[in-house]
């Protein structure tokens, strides 16, 4: 019961997250140039506060898959809860996709991804971006006094990622985050959605592995 509490907040956080976060950047017109992307930063960056505050109790508020996968190669959670946080983080965003559908319509693009830089570079800058963030949340969740401050760290860490990565490839961070817009939109979202799975997952190891060793 308590690990299926778990694998629900993870659900409820990652909805969440695609539903107001991918929404504001819909509805900001991210393209439009930086008041949009400052939007769609902070969007991103309030809802994991927001959730941090809400879930962090019960599931430790990943709500990202490349997260959990920094959890998992720094020993900080186990490979049942790691496949169990991974599907409900997919199943959420997909649900949280289909929601904002609702609101804006699929031809909105509902904040997919691109890879209009090249398909390297576009891997390269999400591995780094990644990295950082989940840098960041290993090393501020490290240390039980930072408990009260850590969701806003954290909240603020994925809106300087953002800040950066938005005009390059539309910052995703989270494999969950970029598979649900990718799945309902189809199309050129879909078929490079990949880049969007793979490298966060290979950041957030790294970030692991790293911090791992700074820190025998």
């Amino acid at each position: 019961m308590e690990s299926f509490k778990k694998y629900v907040a993870e659900f409820i956080g990652t909805c969440v997250l695609v539903l107001f976060a991918c929404g504001a950047a819909v509805v900001s017109g991210c393209a439009a140039g930086n008041a949009g992307h400052l939007i769609t930063a902070l969007a991103f960056g309030l809802v994991i506060v927001a959730m941090a505050y809400s879930i962090g109790n019960v599931s430790g508020c990943h709500i990202n898959p490349a997260v959990s996968m920094g959890m998992l190669v720094a020993g900080k959670m186990s490979v049942k809860d790691f496949i169990g946080y991974i599907v409900a983080q997919f199943l959420g965003a997909i649900a949280g996709a289909a929601l904002l559908a609702v609101f804006v319509g699929v031809d909105s693009g509902l904040g997919t991804n691109n890879v209009h830089l090249g398909i390297g570079v576009s891997f390269l800058a999400e591995i780094l971006l990644t990295f950082v963030f989940v840098f960041a949340i290993l090393g501020v969740t490290s240390k039980e006094e930072n408990g009260s401050v850590a969701g806003l760290v954290i909240g603020l860490s994925l809106v300087l990622v953002h800040l950066f990565g938005i005009p390059l490839t539309g910052t995703s961070v989270n494999p969950a985050r970029s598979f649900g817009p990718a799945l309902l939109v189809g199309g050129e979202a879909l078929k490079c959605v990949w880049v969007f799975i793979l490298a966060p997952l290979v950041g957030g190891a790294l970030a692991a592995l790293v911090h791992k060793c700074l820190n025998k």
